[in-house]
Order: structure tokens, then C-alpha cells, then sequence
């Protein structure tokens, strides 16, 4: 089994939703600019901290982890409570759309579609320096997802909980 990772700094765009234009009488959807300069930051991210040689093509599993800025309009109590991941961030960019712009960056470059992602999750912490934390691991014929997913849900915990 082999494990990448990727730290993407700064806070996380969404996958936003495509655009509708007409053109010459006929309907064109199109992707939102945010959305497409936030893949290409990723990508180049990913490049920089090191990709496989060529697209995985087998099963992987992904695990996204997006660290959120702490509110500076927050008391010091409740940042600090917050840091400590007392208290989670119920709010948006939702968790799937975060997904969606990760899985999708990575398309063609760590595996060639993201119909191979088999088991994933998305997290949302806050945290003093934000980022987005990827975790792509190779699926063989003798390692169990949920094991791996248990086993980094353990070390995400742990590091939610000031144990990084």
C-alpha cells in the first residue's frame, strides 16, 4: 500500500456550482473562475510535494482534513476553545463541495479519475494557520479500508485534540 500527502495552505474554496451562459443559441455550462484558479493552486501543490510517476490506477482512498481559520471577532475563550477542537465548524463551504474540488484537482495527476476514490471522508477543524490536509492511499488486494480510515480517524484525533 502507498500513502501521499498533500498540505494545501490557506483557507479551502468549494467546488462551485457551474455557470450557465447561451452562446450563438445554445446553452454552455461553465466553471466558476474561483473555482478553477483553487485546482490549478492544488495541483501545483501536489506537483511541488511530490506526485506518482504516472496516475494511479487502482482504488485509492482519500481523506480530506480542512483546517479553518479561527473568527478573530471570537473571545479569546472561545478561540482558544476552538483550537482545541472543543468547537467545530458547522459551517460553509460544506464539506462535500471541499471534497469535490480536491478530488477533481487531482484527476489525471495522483490517479486518472476520481471514479477511483472507493472510500473517502472530509473533516472540518478550526485551527490558527489554515490549510487543507490530503491523504490518498493505494488500495491492494490485502489492506482493509476501514481499517485505514479507523487508523487515521485515531491520529486526526489525536491532533484535534492538541496532540499534533
Amino acid at each position: 500500500m502507498s500513502r501521499y500527502t498533500y498540505t494545501i495552505p490557506g483557507p479551502a474554496v468549494a467546488q462551485g456550482r457551474p455557470r450557465l451562459t447561451t452562446w450563438g443559441g445554445r446553452a454552455h455550462a461553465y466553471e466558476p473562475q474561483k473555482s478553477r484558479d483553487y485546482k490549478a493552486f492544488v495541483r501545483q501543490c501536489a506537483t511541488e510535494q511530490g506526485v506518482p510517476d504516472k496516475p494511479l490506477s487502482c482504488p485509492v482512498i482519500l481523506r480530506v482534513t480542512e483546517y479553518r481559520p479561527i473568527p478573530q471577532s471570537w473571545s479569546k475563550r472561545k478561540q482558544q476553545a476552538a483550537d482545541a477542537g472543543e468547537i467545530l465548524p458547522a459551517c460553509k463551504p460544506d464539506w462535500d463541495n471541499v471534497g469535490k474540488a480536491i478530488s477533481d484537482a487531482l484527476n489525471g495527476l495522483v490517479w486518472e479519475d476520481d471514479a477511483q476514490v472507493v472510500t473517502g471522508s472530509v473533516s472540518k477543524l478550526y485551527d490558527r494557520t489554515p490549510r487543507v490536509f490530503v491523504e490518498v492511499w493505494t488500495q491492494d488486494k490485502t489492506s482493509d479500508s476501514n481499517n485505514i480510515v479507523q487508523e487515521s480517524d485515531r491520529g486526526h484525533q489525536k491532533r484535534a485534540k492538541g496532540g499534533r
